[in-house]
């Protein structure tokens, strides 16, 4: 049986995206439980933010990842439950929290890092018949920075 998304090629770029990264990602969060590690598998860019910065709050790291606000607190959420980050009120705007890594962060993190790097030798590996994805992928999210893909399609609606 072919792959429709395959056979529908652009048409179903965005859903194949999404399927591979779901795949990874489900498969990530099997392997944390199978090796009894209490983490999800996007936690280590936060756990890396952390670890480079010491302190951020979630407007610096949304902006650093470049994802919604809603996104970080959901996963920082998760992290604070599991007791891997502290928070604390900015001195100068309270409505404002400042995170960090808590001591068990600190105590868990080389064994984290020991599976972040053999996954990340992984996808290396998935990708080495590819060594320009990641180039051209920056090239492509450089675009729908400039001008995103609502805007794109009622540009091409307007010139018919």
């Amino acid at each position: 049986m072919s792959d429709f998304l395959i056979d529908i090629e652009y048409e179903g770029i965005t859903s194949r995206l999404k399927r591979l990264s779901d795949t990874l990602l489900y498969s990530t969060k099997d392997l944390y439980k199978s090796e009894g590690l209490d983490i999800d598998p996007n936690w280590n860019l936060i756990f890396r933010l952390l670890q480079e910065h010491e302190e951020m709050t979630i407007t610096e790291m949304a902006d650093t990842l470049q994802f919604s606000h809603p996104a970080v607190i959901k996963i920082v959420k998760k992290m604070k439950k599991q007791g891997y980050i502290n928070s604390y009120a900015d001195e100068n705007d309270k409505r404002k929290q400042v995170l960090s890594l808590t001591s068990k962060a600190n105590k868990h993190i080389k064994t984290f890092e020991t599976y972040w790097l053999a996954g990340t030798k992984v996808v290396e590996d998935l990708f080495k018949d590819s060594p320009n994805l990641l180039r051209e992928l920056t090239k492509i999210e450089e675009k729908v920075n400039q001008l995103d893909y609502k805007q794109r399609v009622l540009l091409k609606l307007k010139t018919k």
